[in-house]
């Protein structure tokens, strides 16, 4: 029997997210528009980007075309588009002039889902104010809900311990693979109600040919990313697989009709490891 994963959480403001979204970062921007169109049609209804990633305009523009398509039954509110704000946009009058860029680009999509920091670098005096400008944002109605990205405990908890504190982060966005497990860090964002987002959950492809996972993906008759996408999500997080080949994006969200037993997962979990394939700033000032 599959123990289920839920498709949607629930977010400690109340709205929906889905489990599984789609990372954009690195496809390039004359093919990402129909990459998010057909990720719709395959069954994603959650989208990731960031003013880094140059592309907000076009996955914003594949939303609208799946939109236009069924009015009817394709509906604005089905799809959670989440965007960041890059290091160069932090303090209270850039954060606020960014968002609205932002929300410029996917005009056709009315608001934005999700809003995050993209880092902590640049001190304690530029996160706290751009946190003022995003918490503005939600008042506005120009975003529903907003969260934290690479972000460590005591970065959490300087926000958490604002006394200005009045829209609480809903996410942490870090890197997390069983090879980069941060459990301390994962589990103090579960602690305090703040859902842990993965990206590079397919390890930048740098461990696809591990042995053990290629030995679990042998006994599950899964492929080696749907096991890491699924190991993921029996840990409680939500991955964001990133795919711009167009036949690999159904079988990355493939991942709800099978379970990891514990003996998997214990082969699979390699809390000691440290090994990041991407940048790493969770432990900056």
């Amino acid at each position: 029997m599959v123990n289920k994963v839920a498709k949607f959480y629930k977010l400690s403001n109340g709205y929906s997210i889905p489990s599984v979204g789609l990372g954009t970062y690195d496809i390039p921007n004359n093919v990402t528009a129909n990459v998010v169109y057909e990720a719709l049609k395959a069954g994603y209804r959650h989208f990731d980007t960031a003013v880094l990633y140059g592309n907000e305009e076009e996955v914003g523009q594949g939303i609208h075309r799946w939109l236009l398509e069924d009015p009817e039954n394709n509906r604005r509110e089905a799809v959670f588009y989440t965007t960041k704000l890059w290091n160069s946009q932090n303090g209270y009058e850039k954060a606020t002039k960014a968002i609205k860029n932002c929300l410029d680009k996917v005009k056709a999509l009315e608001y934005i889902d999700l809003l995050l920091i993209h880092s902590p670098l640049g001190g304690t005096k530029l996160r706290l104010e751009t946190w003022k400008a995003m918490q503005e944002a939600v008042d506005h109605g120009m975003v529903k809900s907003i969260g934290v990205s690479n972000y460590g405990m005591h970065h959490i908890d300087e926000l958490l311990t604002w006394q200005y504190l009045k829209y609480k982060p809903v996410v942490n966005q870090i890197e997390i693979s069983p090879w980069l497990m941060r459990q301390e860090l994962a589990d103090y964002c579960k602690s305090n109600s703040i859902f842990v987002e993965c990206y590079s959950p397919l390890t930048h492809g740098y461990k696809l040919n591990d042995q053990d996972l290629k030995k679990v993906a042998n006994e599950t008759g899964k492929n080696v990313g749907q096991v890491l996408i699924r190991w993921s999500l029996q840990h409680g997080y939500i991955p964001l697989p990133k795919t711009r080949t167009i036949n690999r994006l159904k079988t990355n969200l493939d991942v709800y009709d099978f379970n990891l037993t514990s003996d998997q997962m214990t082969i699979l979990d390699h809390p000691l490891s440290y090994e990041p394939t991407d940048w790493e700033c969770t432990d900056a000032p």
